[in-house]
């Protein structure tokens, strides 16, 4: 509530806070502060609505902006060590991640840029290109067709990610019309479950 009466400018009629400033300063040097502060409570008020009750609880006692960054900073990060560590660990899960060939074309794509943007957020330095040259040598074996009609058709140097990821999905769209499950399969599957089935009402029948 502090701030929040601070942010509207009443701060004043609460808390005489303003007001209690040393009477011999100049009105301009008045003026100043009052600006300063209510840019300082206005960051302040921001910084409360937007993080959760675990982070509040962090900075409710923080008197100005910038301290109560700090403390999101250093609680967030964890220090230069930590992030150091944790870019570590993101690199060794973009280098050994590969897309498995019952994996949707959309849901690889998602996976792979979550980890680049936590390693950009870790100071990692990953244009678009490295990304699209990491996707296209991680598909299975059933996208090599399409990865050379790309790189033949296309200069990937200029190449968005979106265009790739549109280019694949179509290719994977035709290879899931040719492939559809096959009836067997469903069968087999029905088979089972009945023989499940079967099985649980012999239990009930004997209890």
């Amino acid at each position: 509530m502090k701030v929040l009466f601070c942010f509207q400018e009443v701060s004043e009629v609460v808390e005489d806070e303003v007001l209690q400033l040393n009477l011999d300063v100049t009105e301009l040097q008045r003026t100043t502060y009052k600006e300063a502060k209510k840019k300082d409570n206005k960051a302040l008020f921001l910084i409360h609505q937007c993080v959760d009750d675990v982070h509040f609880e962090k900075i409710q006692n923080a008197n100005n902006t910038k301290e109560a960054y700090d403390i999101l900073i250093r609680r967030h990060d964890g220090g230069d060590k930590i992030k150091k560590l944790k870019l570590q660990t993101l690199r060794r899960q973009y280098e050994l991640l590969n897309m498995e060939e019952s994996e949707r074309i959309g849901d690889y794509f998602t996976k792979i840029l979550a980890i680049t943007n936590q390693m950009k957020g870790y100071g990692e330095q990953i244009s678009d290109l490295m990304i699209i040259e990491k996707i296209m040598r991680s598909l299975p074996q059933k996208f090599d067709f399409i990865v050379v009609v790309i790189e033949e058709a296309k200069d990937i140097n200029v190449m968005k990610i979106e265009e790739l990821q549109s280019s694949l999905e179509a290719h994977e769209m035709r290879l899931l019309d040719k492939c559809p499950i096959k009836k067997t399969e469903q069968a087999l599957k029905a088979s089972h479950y009945r023989e499940e089935e079967r099985r649980k009402n012999k239990r009930w029948k004997g209890k």
